[in-house]
Order: C-alpha cells, then sequence, then structure tokens
C-alpha cells in the first residue's frame, strides 16, 4: 500500500507523546535547527516540558499534527497510534522497542506488532524501534538524541534500519552536504524502499544512500529504482548481513560457489544500484554523485607533485575497474610546454614542484589532465593541519582547472584527516570535490563510472518455500531437454540386466553414471571412456542402483558451470562459472537475477577468468557462444515455467565445443507441483 509521506517528512507541526529526556531532547533538536511550525506536548499529566505547556490527552491538541514523536512504552504505543490514525495526524515515529527485533525472547513481540499496523491504518508510520528522522533542508526533525546535521539548501538522502549509524553518519565531516536522515528501524509497515521513493518527489535530494540489512518487497525496490532513473537521482547502497536463506539445504557447487550475497549483488546490479562496501567509501561516493553525477567513463587521471603519490595512486586502482589512460599526443604537447623538459610525462602525473606557488603555472599543468576522456580528474593534495597558507594555491589552481575544464575534478588528500573542513568548504562552493582519502576516492569513482539504467522486468519471484527433493538425473535432463538444454544421447535403465542392449544402440566412447547421487564423481558413480563391451564390467564395480548411460561429448574448448538457486529474499540466482573438476578450486563465477537478457548472459561470460578459453586460446578453436547463451536461456526458461516448484537447477559441466554446448551432468531439486 502506498503511503503519503510528505506531511510526515516535512511537517509544519508537530507534537510530542510522553515524557522524559528522549521527548525533550525532541524539542530541543527542534529549535537548534530554527523549525518554525508549532510544537505540542502531550503528557497524562501535564506539566511543562522545555517551555511547552503539555495537554493531558491528544484530543485536546487545536490541531492534528503533522508528525508526532511517540515516547511511550509498546502498549501504550498502540494506543496512541489509533488514536493519531483516527482524528487525521500526519504519520508518527515509534520510539519504543519489545517488537518483532525481541521475537525470539518475548513471544508478544511479533503480535504487538501487527496489532500496531492495523491501529495505523492509512497512517504512515516510522519504527517500531525507531529514532525518526532529521529533515536538515526546512529545519524539521523528530530526533531524540544530538546530531551532526546542518541546514542546507539540497544534499543527500541516507535511509538506515541503524539508529546508532544513522547519528554515526550525521556526524561526518567530509564536507558532505546532508538533506535528509531517516532511520527506518523495524520497518513495520513503511519500508526503507517506500521512504526513499517519497524523498525522490523532493527536487533538493540530488542522492540517496540506504543502509540495507534486508530487501523485503521487491517490488517497491524495483519501482524506486525505475522512479530514482527517471528523476535522475544516483542511489548507493551499503549492503550487509550474509543471509543463509538460499543455502539452506541446497546440494549443488553452486550454493557454496554463489554465496549467500550473491543475490543481493546481483539485485543491486540488476537495480542500477552502486554497491559499496565500508560507511567511509559510501559517504565519499554520495558526495561524489551530489557534486558531478555519474562519471561519463571510468578513466582517471592523478596530479600529484611526489612519485611516491603516483605510485600509490596507480596502485590503488589496480583492482578497482578504473584505468589511467595514457596521455595522448594534446596532452603530451601541453605538458611539455608547461612543465619543460625536466618532468617525465605520464599518467598519473608527478609534476615535481616546479611550479608550486605559481597558480597560472600550476592550472596550465593540471588542465590537459583534465581531458574529455578522462571520467575524473584527481588533484592529490593533503593540507597540513600545522600551516596550510602555503598550499592555498593548489586549492586556487584546482578551481581554476574546474572552471576552464567543465571536467568533473576532485581534490583528494590521501588521508582523510587531511582535508580541512574550511577547504573543502571553498571547493565546493567552485565545483570541485573535495575528498577525504585516496582508497575511498578511487573506489567512490569506480561506483559512479559504473551507474547504470535499472532493468525494465521486474526479477522473478519465488514461490513459498517448500521441501525440495532430489530428481533423478535422467528425469532431470529430459525436463530440462523440453526447454531446449541440449543433453548427450543415451539410455536410462534400471539394473544391470539391461545395459548391454542399452550399449549396443550407442555410439562409444561412453559415459556410465549410478543415478540417484547428488556427487557422483566423489561416489564413485561415474566411469568415463567406456566401450560398448567394457559398460557391465565397469557397473559391477560401481555402487548399485539404477544407471545412465551416454554418449560422451567430446572437443570441448571449455567446461562451465550453469547454476540456478532459489533465493527467496532476491529472486532465482542464475550462476554462470569455471566448471567441471576445477570448480572450487577456480572460484570463477559471475550471478545475475532471472531473467536475464541474452547480452548481460553474455556479459557474464565475459567477465569470467575462463573467458580466453572459451573465445579460443592460443590458437585453439572458439567455443560456440551463441550456443552458450542459448543454453543458458533454455534453463532460465524451464524455471520460469517452473517457478513454483524449482528450488535449485545445476549443469556441471556444460560441454563447449566449436559447435555447440551440451550439458552432460543435470542436478534438479523441486517441489510437488500445487
Amino acid at each position: 500500500m502506498s503511503r503519503n509521506l510528505s506531511r510526515l517528512l516535512q511537517p509544519q507541526s508537530i507534537a510530542v507523546v510522553g515524557g522524559g529526556a528522549w521527548c525533550a531532547q525532541i524539542i530541543r533538536q527542534s529549535r537548534l535547527m530554527n523549525f518554525t511550525g508549532r510544537i505540542d506536548v502531550v503528557h497524562p499529566r501535564g506539566g511543562i516540558v522545555e517551555g511547552i505547556q503539555a495537554v493531558t490527552e491528544l484530543g485536546r491538541l487545536e490541531t492534528p499534527p503533522d508528525a508526532v514523536f511517540i515516547g511511550v512504552n509498546r502498549f501504550a504505543t498502540i494506543e496512541v497510534v489509533t488514536a493519531l490514525s483516527e482524528m487525521g495526524a500526519g504519520g508518527a515515529v515509534c520510539f519504543a522497542s519489545g517488537f518483532t527485533e525481541s521475537a525470539a525472547e518475548d513471544d508478544k513481540g511479533a503480535e504487538l506488532q501487527a496489532t500496531l499496523v492495523q491501529a495505523a491504518g492509512e497512517m504512515p508510520v516510522l519504527g517500531p524501534n525507531c529514532y525518526g528522522f532529521i529533515n536538515a533542508l526546512d529545519g524539521a526533525l523528530l530526533w531524540p538524541d544530538q546530531h551532526g546535521c546542518v541546514s542546507v539548501d539540497s544534499g543527500v538522502a541516507i535511509l538506515t534500519q541503524s539508529s546508532n549509524i544513522a547519528i554515526n553518519l550525521s556526524m561526518q565531516l567530509r564536507g558532505l552536504p546532508i538533506a535528509y536522515v531517516v532511520a527506518c528501524g523495524n520497518m513495520a509497515q513503511t519500508s526503507q524502499a517506500q521512504i526513499a521513493i517519497e524523498l525522490l518527489d523532493d527536487p533538493r535530494v540530488t542522492a540517496i544512500g540506504l543502509h540495507i540489512e534486508g530487501f523485503g518487497d521487491l517490488t517497491a525496490w524495483h519501482e524506486l529504482a525505475v522512479k530514482a532513473r527517471a528523476k535522475g537521482v544516483s542511489l548507493v547502497a551499503l549492503k550487509v548481513g550474509r543471509s543463509d536463506q538460499a543455502q539452506q539445504a541446497a546440494v549443488s557447487h553452486t550454493a557454496s560457489l554463489a554465496g549467500s550475497d550473491a543475490g543481493a549483488s546481483a539485485l543491486l546490479a540488476r537495480l542500477g544500484i552502486g554497491r559499496v562496501s565500508d560507511l567511509p567509501t559510501f559517504l565519499e561516493t554520495l558526495k561524489l554523485l551530489h557534486m558531478v553525477g555519474p562519471l561519463d567513463a571510468p578513466t582517471l587521471s592523478s596530479i600529484s607533485c611526489s612519485g611516491g603519490e603516483a605510485s600509490l595512486a596507480a596502485d590503488t586502482a589496480e583492482a578497482s575497474g578504473m584505468v589511467f589512460p595514457p596521455l595522448t599526443d594534446p596532452q603530451r604537447g601541453a605538458l611539455s610546454k608547461a612543465l619543460g623538459p625536466m618532468v617525465a610525462l605520464s599518467n598519473p602525473l608527478d609534476y615535481h614542484t616546479y611550479v608550486w606557488r605559481d597558480v597560472e603555472k600550476m592550472t596550465a599543468a593540471w588542465l590537459p589532465m583534465a581531458a574529455e576522456h578522462i571520467g575524473l580528474t584527481m588533484i592529490i593534495v593533503d593540507y597540513p593541519h600545522t600551516d596550510a597558507s602555503d598550499w592555498i594555491c593548489a586549492t586556487e589552481a584546482a578551481l581554476e582547472v574546474r572552471a576552464q575544464s567543465g571536467r568533473p575534478v576532485a581534490v583528494v588528500a590521501t588521508l582523510p584527516e587531511l582535508m580541512p573542513a574550511d577547504v573543502a568548504v571553498q571547493l565546493m562552493a567552485g565545483g570541485v570535490v573535495p575528498m577525504s582519502g585516496l582508497s575511498e576516492a578511487v573506489a567512490a569513482a569506480a561506483v559512479a563510472a559504473t551507474m547504470r539504467e535499472p532493468e525494465d522486468v521486474m526479477v522473478l519471484l519465488p514461490a513459498a518455500d517448500r521441501d525440495a527433493e532430489l530428481v533423478d538425473e535422467g528425469a532431470a535432463k529430459a525436463a530440462l531437454a523440453e526447454f531446449g538444454v541440449p543433453v548427450p544421447m543415451g539410455a536410462q535403465v534400471a539394473d544391470l540386466d539391461a545395459l548391454d542392449s542399452a550399449a549396443a544402440k550407442l555410439n562409444g566412447p561412453l559415459v556410465l553414471k549410478v543415478t540417484g547421487l547428488a556427487h557422483k564423481s566423489e561416489a564413485g558413480g561415474v566411469r568415463l571412456g567406456l566401450t560398448p563391451d567394457t559398460v557391465l564390467a565397469a557397473a559391477r564395480e560401481m555402487p548399485m542402483g539404477g544407471y545412465l548411460l551416454e554418449e560422451m561429448v567430446q572437443g570441448a574448448v571449455a567446461e562451465l558451470l550453469v547454476g540456478v538457486l532459489r533465493d527467496p529474499a532476491h529472486g532465482f540466482v542464475l550462476t554462470l562459472g569455471a566448471g567441471g573438476v576445477l570448480t572450487e578450486l577456480w572460484q570463477d563465477t559471475a550471478s545475475l537475477l532471472i531473467p536475464a537478457r541474452a547480452e548481460a548472459v553474455e556479459g557474464a561470460l565475459r567477465s569470467l577468468r575462463i573467458w580466453p578459453l572459451i573465445e579460443g586460446y592460443r590458437g585453439k578453436p572458439a567455443a560456440n557462444l551463441d550456443a552458450i547463451v542459448a543454453a543458458v536461456t533454455a534453463v532460465q526458461d524451464y524455471v520460469i515455467a517452473n517457478a513454483d516448484s524449482v528450488s535449485e537447477v545445476e549443469i556441471n559441466p556444460l560441454m563447449c565445443t566449436p559447435d555447440a554446448a551440451v550439458a552432460v551432468d543435470a542436478l534438479l531439486r523441486t517441489a510437488p507441483r500445487r
């Protein structure tokens, strides 16, 4: 259900229900942010709180408040929410704990949270177990503690379930203008994605940062991604929490290779949401996106007066996906003119200190590095905290480079603490990004350079979890073959007596497998290279069971793993990787969510370390890429058609030859169809 959060997040009037230090702090913080609207206090004993005469009940308020902080216990919270909903309040923050977050120790928690949602009705509620929000654009907040936000005209929004992380982020001293901080709490009624969707309607929000513990409703996240792209607002995520839901009861290699986080990564990539791995990079990425938006190329130039810093910049970018392109002839000509013959010209550039203190010459030396093909120009400057007066020239030259080039320019302090706050303000006023930390700057650039449009098609949502059972390999191959997955010519027999006649109808060499085993090779259930007349003898040396006899696929140039795992949190995760006996050793995989476009499948294949084998290595023939993509697409088609029952699919290996791609081993787990 979509709810209008505008009255809650941009209130003209607020009310505090309850007493104590937390509620008093709401009033103090509102005044510190120069909130000009009406503030009311509701407390059954009346009295004066922070100079405001309290009323004894909600019904005594002159008008329904826009935003209400409920600072009473969990049982009284439900009563207050009921009354606020009935009187037409704009929304509420539920501070109390003891709801679903305590369900493991308190069997009332989940029941109370359900009752709270029912009591709220159409009225939006943040929480419970929630600090609330800070709106630094309008000076409006429901926040029962100190914070570091200051009034801004525009800036980024930060949403997190953790109130403590929200406080910490608000205290940043990196020059990042923060427009909103929202602590989402338990998200009993209003989800993180829904809040972000609402904030997109505020044109003063330049980017949104999401500290995500879990996704919940994937439809809302897709709506958020599409709307953000249409609004030109970038989304950045710090995804934490490595759930093992997708791996429970899984028996394939895919589960261990894809990892529990693969679904989250694939989902964020599909939605076009940039992902970072730590809080400092989270802030620096938001700052870069606030200032210049997504970068138009994954290319960097670095300018420093130290060979050591130039080398450090190059090493830092090595594994980031960002590159330092060689200097072009026009760049070399302009640099040579500005620096003379004593400086070795390269990117990263060590310009020495010949031009230091001369802003005009510094600008002339730096400007060629901010070329049209460079996504971000990094000017490395660490300002001393003792006396930085001799570094004013660097600030002025950086501002000139930005003004004259019109390209994204950042001044990067290799150590975060060596970017002074006043310098950061001056740089930002001139359109230069002040970045705190070289590693963070490169990581932020890598995210900003790879922002992409979200997929138009929603992910395939899995059905409710049910117990799944292993399907016999012969039956699994038959099921996949119906959707176009190529499988070897073969026969399935129940016992030894039928093996001879089956072998006589096939062309050797042959493969014999015992059916009903998940990992046949480890159990001695596979024999390769048999001739028709040696099949029976081989079978007598193998574990007892049914048998699958097939013609061997020969001439493979690469072996691939194609796996699908049902992930309750993210959809169906499609994993492609190095297959065969080296699967675990290589750990070479890429994951997508179903449905995945053919172009995305090909892109995932190209990202693998074994890609050179697929395209033909050292004169050997290439695999048939079209056949590989067609086989993967056929696996997807099977999963889409059987989404209500399939739990796990794995082909390992998919034998890739110059002519075909054949599933020589298939594992399938399904639940009974409903």
